[in-house]
């Protein structure tokens, strides 16, 4: 057994991160359903969505205007309002270490398999060049020469950014694939409305979601690449929180990295087998830090291999180098940080 707990710098410790918003039950909504909610308020208030972006969001997920209202109100997003403007979001991604999609180091393209119901789903694979993974390649690795990362996507979908995570992995020596959680309704690029993409993902049982990755760690069972006896998983957002609840029913993940999810049910937890390195920001609103406590809580005593680390000046999706809140300094060490834990515990 080996546990760890890591805070960054000197900021607050996670027991005393957000007393804001975290109050709100909202018992009329599932637990992934209050998380985003949380969410589009927060970056409502932050200047991150417009009010018409948060409302239609909210919208969707509560699936009427009075329960929306009713959910707003209990949020403390007050009636009426200006509609502001959102800022202009970069052109692009801003990290250093985005790995574009014809760099020569990778393999990338879309591919599907069989999901948890049968039912196909779509992945963007990416693995390192030479590999046997398509026609063009001219030198085949070895078999299994490639430890697997399964990545699930924020509450937006596989996004570029999502895309050029994957190609980073396998500019490290990972295959890693990202599927696409809304490959039954047509695959994400196919709902018209992409505001109605969060109320899709959080509408039911999120077992369906991590079905989809149990479904793929099996079709990479014959892939020749994959090792899939060194497999791990990586999530963002509501990623993140798919990725907590998938170590505790996928044995065979060897390790985790969750970015600022919401955390599994706790007495799930002593089912965990997977090292986790739990990602967070120290924003005291960000209410991906809520119950953190009690799940560290809950990891020690069921002696989980953990690490939760706190990365100062940094919020909500930092490591998001297309969106509002990113954060360089606390991306780029969240990023070594977890090449480091999957080297450490996937060899």
């Amino acid at each position: 057994m080996r546990v760890k707990r890591r805070l960054i710098s000197s900021v607050a410790c996670a027991s005393s991160i957000g007393k804001g918003l975290f109050m709100v039950r909202l018992d009329h909504l599932n637990p992934m359903q209050r998380y985003l909610c949380h969410e589009f308020v927060e970056d409502y208030e932050d200047g991150i969505l417009s009010r018409r972006d948060m409302i239609s969001r909210v919208l969707h997920i509560t699936g009427s205007a009075a329960a929306a209202a009713t959910t707003l109100t209990m949020l403390g997003v007050k009636a009426g309002g200006a509609q502001e403007a959102t800022p202009a979001l970069p052109d692009g991604p801003q990290s250093p270490l985005t790995v574009a999609e014809d760099d020569p180091a990778v393999i990338a393209g879309d591919m599907t398999f069989p999901g948890g119901d049968g039912q196909t789903v779509t992945a963007y694979q990416a693995m390192p060049a030479g590999s046997s993974g398509t026609p063009d390649a001219t030198s085949p690795a070895a078999v299994g020469s490639y430890p697997l990362i399964l990545i699930c996507h924020e509450n937006r979908g596989p996004t570029d950014h999502i895309r050029d995570v994957a190609r980073r992995f396998a500019a490290n020596g990972y295959l890693a694939s990202a599927l696409d959680l809304l490959s039954r309704e047509g695959g994400t690029a196919a709902v018209a409305d992409p505001s109605e993409i969060p109320a899709i993902l959080t509408d039911g049982d999120p077992a369906r979601h991590v079905a989809d990755f149990q479904a793929a760690l099996a079709y990479y069972q014959d892939v020749p690449e994959a090792d899939t006896s060194r497999a791990g998983m990586n999530g963002y957002c509501f990623g993140g929180g798919i990725t907590w609840q998938a170590a505790t029913v996928m044995p065979e993940l060897r390790a985790a990295v969750p970015f600022y999810g919401p955390p599994p049910p706790l007495d799930a937890v002593p089912d965990i087998q997977a090292a986790v390195l739990g990602v967070y920001s120290d924003d005291p609103d960000d209410f991906a830090n809520e119950g953190l406590e009690e799940l560290e809580a809950a990891l020690e005593e069921a002696g989980v291999t953990f690490q939760i680390n706190i990365y100062p000046n940094s919020g909500h999706a930092f490591h998001n180098d297309t969106g509002a809140r990113y954060s360089e300094e606390a991306a780029l060490a969240a990023w070594e940080d977890t090449l480091n834990w999957f080297t450490e515990y996937l060899g």
